[in-house]
């Protein structure tokens, strides 16, 4: 159908924050070595679809994921604030570990509902979710019949999916986003469809 927008949404390759379990956030860092390998494979499977355009978070770990993607069909990669990761205030830079230890009670909510939680100086999944879907419904209208890639983060692509599939942030757990997962859904008439989730096959043999 020509009037459907079919999208590629994919989280950002591997940074040493990643591997080192650190809430990451607004902290701008870049993918490393692992995570460079990851972008390339991610964008040579990007390839199955004809990609008309291709947008990321600001943040330099989607932004370089996006570019190997947009370098597969010669595009630019253009970035909107709306999509980038969760701001986990006072929460980022620290370890797992560091979290469980001064803030135990909060730390327990985002295991068990994070729904709930208002990390001091940042943001709920809410009003992540709010934002994220925002720019998903700007991209649709502008994007009708082409199909386009969107490079975000975990938490993003979390609750993005989670909007489509038509349920609360409670469940925020429940689905998987692992770094340079390729998930795709389209838009018709204003009606969200969820094709594919948390695809890493290219990822096999790295």
């Amino acid at each position: 159908m020509s009037d459907v927008t079919h999208f590629i949404l994919v989280r950002h390759g591997q940074t040493g924050w990643n591997k080192q379990e650190r809430f990451r956030g607004w902290v701008d860092i870049d993918l490393d070595e692992t995570g460079l390998r990851q972008a390339e494979a991610v964008a040579h499977r990007v390839t199955q679809w004809k990609v008309d355009a291709v947008y990321s978070s600001s943040l330099k770990r989607a932004v370089s994921t996006a570019q190997a993607i947009a370098r597969q069909f010669n595009l630019s990669v253009v970035t909107l604030d709306g999509i980038t990761d969760m701001n986990f205030g006072d929460w980022q830079g620290l370890a797992i570990e560091e979290v469980k230890d001064r803030y135990p009670e909060q730390f327990d909510l985002w295991l068990n509902s994070p729904h709930r939680l208002k990390i001091p100086g940042g943001e709920t999944l809410d009003e992540v979710r709010e934002r994220a879907v925002a720019v998903i419904d700007e991209l649709g209208a502008r994007h009708v019949g082409e199909t386009i890639a969107v490079v975000a983060h975990r938490v993003v692509c979390k609750v993005l999916l989670l909007s489509f599939l038509g349920l609360d942030n409670s469940h925020f757990w429940q689905i998987a986003q692992d770094t340079t997962a390729v998930n795709a859904f389209e838009i018709y008439k204003g009606k969200v469809t969820v094709t594919l989730i948390n695809d890493t096959c290219h990822l096999k043999g790295l």
